[in-house]
């Protein structure tokens, strides 16, 4: 049996993270992961350009049972923390909007740029290697796996989510804290597009590759971004922002021109021009086919009721649409819900009650929105992890 000081179950963003961290201390550390290479998630991500953080991260970007959790690690690891690293390893980068960051080449970059800092502190990236069982000793932990055992005094669990399983995602993580007694809040699929009813497919079944800018919301919750119909249903990042809030059953509502009074403006032009068509007079605002089922007769302004005008306006700007679901795991970002952060320490992330245990990243109950906050997250736990383990 071999014997490491740290072994960190996962080679993602916050397992890469925290066995830099470690390493940099002079602790042995090894990292494992059933998949055939190490961050399979990173590399895939952002259109495979990598998101990698975002310019304003704030605790209020994460979803959590636990909502001050996050505040320390994200105090004590920020995004400028981690652009240096960047900028250490010369990888270009680019803000695209809403303060994302993205590698102006390939995810690779931020991959590389992980191993190279593991390789420069001795700590071992194992790929291949699935872990049949943990066990607990009174001062470490044994983890048996087809390629031999390992003892280990600290034991990090850094497995991810469930979201994008072609991926290799598995609710090991989540399975191993039941194991050790801990809570696991209800998971489900986030940062996810929406499918709709047939009936909603029907009536919009030609505007696929449509996009606009909107402001969709559900449960006191907003956002406002691009959304984009797809064959499926609704997807664009306002889709997926919301789709962290939204429950099944509830009803979204979509306001498609959110910069604008419509009834206002279809009320100045029915004054200003009564014999334009009322297509016309929306056409440079919204796309034509959008129109084309929205507005069945290209009736002049003059012939639309002040009453009906508003209506229209009301479907512009307040458009009702309940999902039948989303498309879950399969395309989602994340997985919401996860290891109970109550039982976790929001300083060193060690498990309260279990010496030498600790969670990081996506497997804990802390879901952050779209747009480089996850991989933030990722960072700064396994940071905050690797001082300490």
């Amino acid at each position: 049996m071999q014997e490491i000081d740290v072994v960190i179950i996962g080679a993602g963003a916050a397992g890469l993270m925290c066995a830099i961290e470690a390493g940099k201390r002079g602790r042995t550390v090894l990292v494992l992961d059933h998949a055939n290479k190490p961050g399979k998630k990173i590399l895939m991500s952002g259109g495979g350009r990598c998101n990698f953080t975002n310019l304003k991260v704030t605790p209020d970007n994460f979803i959590s049972h636990n909502r001050h959790f996050c505040r320390s690690a994200l105090s004590r690891y920020t995004p400028h923390d981690f652009i240096g690293l960047v900028e250490k390893h010369h990888v270009s980068y680019h803000e695209k909007t809403l303060g994302q960051l993205f590698c102006d080449h390939k995810s690779k970059d931020i991959v590389n740029l992980l191993l190279a800092e593991c390789q420069s502190v001795a700590a071992k990236v194992q790929c291949d290697t699935e872990v049949l069982s943990v066990k607990p000793l009174a001062d470490g932990f044994v983890i048996k796996t087809p390629r031999g055992d390992y003892s280990a005094q600290s034991l990090v669990i850094a497995t991810g989510g469930l979201s994008i399983p072609t991926l290799g995602a598995s609710a090991f993580g989540y399975k191993l804290a039941e194991q050790f007694g801990l809570k696991v809040w209800p998971k489900r699929a986030a940062l996810v597009p929406f499918t709709l009813h047939d009936k909603e497919k029907s009536h919009l079944q030609t505007l696929p590759g449509v996009a606009l800018d909107c402001q969709v919301s559900v449960n006191q919750q907003s956002f406002q971004e691009a959304m984009l119909f797809t064959h499926r249903g609704l997807s664009g990042p306002a889709m997926l922002q919301i789709s962290s809030y939204w429950q099944p059953g509830d009803t979204l509502t979509v306001n498609m021109l959110p910069q604008l009074d419509l009834q206002e403006y279809l009320l100045a032009a029915k004054k200003d021009k009564p014999n334009s068509s009322l297509k016309s007079i929306l056409q440079p605002l919204l796309p034509k086919r959008l129109l084309d089922i929205w507005l069945i007769d290209n009736l002049s302004l003059q012939e639309i009721s002040l009453d009906n005008l508003q209506k229209i306006a009301t479907s512009f700007q307040a458009w009702q649409i309940k999902p039948n679901n989303t498309e879950g795991y399969r395309t989602a970002e994340v997985t919401l819900g996860g290891v109970d952060c109550d039982a976790i320490s929001s300083k060193t992330f060690a498990v309260k009650t279990i010496p030498n245990l600790y969670f990081i990243g996506e497997v804990l109950d802390v879901t952050g929105w779209l747009g480089g906050y996850n991989f933030q997250w990722a960072w700064a736990s396994g940071f905050a992890a690797g001082q300490v383990v």
